[in-house]
């Protein structure tokens, strides 16, 4: 993945089990102030239903700075509490700056979600390949009344594997965090 694509993968966080990105770098990425990017947005406020753009509590900015380690003070003390754009906000946005740099960037951050959400899908599909491959084998061994042979040890390792690969914690980090909203 180039680095544009990382460092926009890298500002993607699930806030409300949402994947979102804040509105200050949407602003960064899209090239303007921030006051701009919420006036557009505010003036267009009938396009971003609470499903495209929502506005973060207190809480949840305070885990979200902690967890992206932001201790700068002119991060830290906000006057306003940022606005979260779900993929569908950003795609929305892009149209209300109608730049050609936000609809450029826009395309690329779009391309960035899909690729995230085929790579969670994708893990899922290991997942539970690797739990019918299990499956199969204990039926079968089972089924057949199984009698220890010369292939035991080469058996046993392939059960062995499988138990592992369905015991390991899933290694993705989450980004973001659940609040109990």
């Amino acid at each position: 993945m180039s680095n544009k694509l990382l460092s926009i993968q890298n500002k993607i966080f699930e806030i409300r089990g949402r994947k979102v990105m804040l509105d200050r770098d949407l602003a960064e990425l899209y090239g303007v102030e921030l006051k701009r990017l919420n006036e557009a947005t505010k003036r267009n406020i009938d396009r971003f239903p609470s499903d495209f753009m929502f506005q973060l509590t207190q809480k949840e900015w305070d885990i979200l700075r902690s967890q992206i380690a932001t201790a700068k003070k002119d991060v830290s003390k906000v006057r306003y509490m940022p606005f979260g754009f779900t993929e569908h906000g950003v795609l929305m946005l892009s149209n209300v700056l109608n730049s050609e740099k936000a609809i450029n960037m826009s395309i690329q951050i779009i391309r960035v979600f899909d690729k995230l959400r085929k790579y969670v899908l994708n893990q899922t599909s290991k997942d539970v390949r690797i739990m019918e491959l299990h499956k199969l084998l204990m039926l079968h061994i089972k089924n057949n009344d199984y009698k220890f042979s010369e292939h035991d040890e080469t058996i046993r390792q392939i059960v062995q594997a499988l138990n592992n690969l369905l015991e390991q914690p899933n290694k993705t980090r989450k980004i973001g965090f659940i609040t109990g909203e």
